[in-house]
């Protein structure tokens, strides 16, 4: 099969790449960046380099496509002056303008868990205005959609507090549950989905496993050599204070409160406790040697 996917060689894309090359498919990645072209065709894809804002770039790329792979990239993070939600769902429907206009039948779309509400979650509100858009697309096209949980890798966030306070604070955590996700299972649901195709419409969560935050801290404690590292529950408004003076507007500051504390509540994993899928191969033991690295390095 012909198959386009987006996210250059992120987290997922690039596993998810060498992946459906190895099974025999024609590849081609998408990428902002023209220097990751070369990186691109060593994997055995073809580079096509351009916007996802720019629909007329997509919709070529997208031409004669049997399955599109659609992410939406979290630039925001980088670039305050773009507001987030908005952000999102300008880029998704770009996607939908191109997937109509192309031709294409078939979607994978990455989502989150909690993209079915549509308040309250923080900066997945993102996720919920593409699942709007994409859902009011032509009837014919097929539709998957991923709903992964918290992303190992977001883990990553703690280390600086780690260094500096010897814990981990947050408006969610200690005994709360939390279900984290490696990209590389994202990836093999991803691949998994493009061998099997789906008709109409479908949802499929994806988790690697689930702990406690508490159970989080000790794992991550255990590999970088701080056996007993505790994760903190702190309220909202103390979130918010450290989050501005961290640097995030206001905006943006009171998303990322707004996102833990659904997943403080619960809230956020409602819809995924009722759909929980089989989880995947790799689990936080197997991550925190690179959490290890990470914090050691800097």
């Amino acid at each position: 099969m012909r198959i386009v996917i987006t996210g250059s060689l992120g987290h997922i894309s690039k596993p998810l790449t060498q992946t459906i090359v190895a099974n025999g498919h024609q590849v081609i990645v998408i990428s902002s960046k023209a220097d990751k072209k070369d990186a691109i065709e060593s994997l055995g894809a073809v580079a096509a380099i351009g916007s996802l804002e720019d629909v007329s770039f997509l919709t070529e790329t997208f031409k004669g496509a049997d399955v599109v792979y659609c992410m939406t990239p979290p630039n925001y993070y980088y670039d305050q002056s773009l507001e987030p939600i908005s952000y999102t769902r300008q880029l998704g429907e770009c996607y939908a303008r191109a997937i109509v206009a192309s031709g294409v039948q078939r979607v994978i779309h990455l989502s989150s868990f909690g993209a079915d509400l549509d308040a309250g979650t923080g900066f997945i509100l993102g996720a919920h205005a593409v699942e709007q858009v994409f859902a009011a697309l032509p009837a014919e096209i097929n539709i998957t959609t991923l709903r992964p949980t918290s992303f190992h890798y977001n883990l990553l966030s703690f280390i600086g507090q780690i260094k500096v306070t010897g814990k981990i604070a947050s408006n969610y955590g200690a005994e709360d549950v939390v279900a984290i996700v490696s990209p590389l299972d994202i990836a093999d649901a991803i691949a998994d989905e493009i061998e099997h195709p789906a008709t109409g419409r479908k949802i499929r969560y994806v988790a690697s496993e689930e702990l406690t935050a508490n159970e989080i801290a000790r794992v991550l404690g255990d590999a970088i050599g701080k056996p007993g590292l505790r994760w903190e529950v702190i309220s909202n408004e103390e979130m918010l204070a450290r989050a501005l003076q961290a640097g995030f507007n206001a905006h943006s500051a009171r998303l990322y409160v707004d996102l833990y504390d659904s997943l403080h509540t619960g809230k956020l994993a409602e819809d995924y406790n009722k759909h929980k899928p089989v989880f995947g191969k790799v689990k936080l033991t197997d991550f925190a040697k690179e959490f290890a690295a990470v914090y050691h390095q800097s």
